[in-house]
């Protein structure tokens, strides 16, 4: 065992030399390009998700209204929905999209 020490102990152990420059190992233009596109479609991505949320949302709120309109129940029951989610009440003829 402490032959294996004392061999261990002997032998130097190297020091870091670099042979590359730093240069040479930087992504460089072609990396930022790269990184800068994949944030643009990332976003672009979430935008669209968010809108297709949204669609599905409204969708299912009207939905329920005409539901609620056809068994004959009262109507007050999405604007009292709405007035607790902090939203307004938006028109049939308001454009959404």
């Amino acid at each position: 065992m402490s032959t294996i020490t004392a061999v261990l102990a002997a032998t130097p152990s190297p020091s870091p030399t670099s042979t590359v420059p730093d240069v040479d190992v930087t992504p460089g233009v072609a990396g930022f390009i790269a990184i800068a596109l994949v944030a643009v479609v990332t976003i672009l991505l979430v935008i669209d998700m968010t809108r297709r949320i949204r669609r599905t949302r409204y969708r299912s709120e009207i939905r329920e209204r005409l539901e609620a309109e056809v068994n004959g129940a009262a109507t007050d029951e999405p604007e009292r929905r709405a007035a607790e989610d902090g939203r307004a009440d938006v028109g049939e003829d308001t454009e959404r999209g």
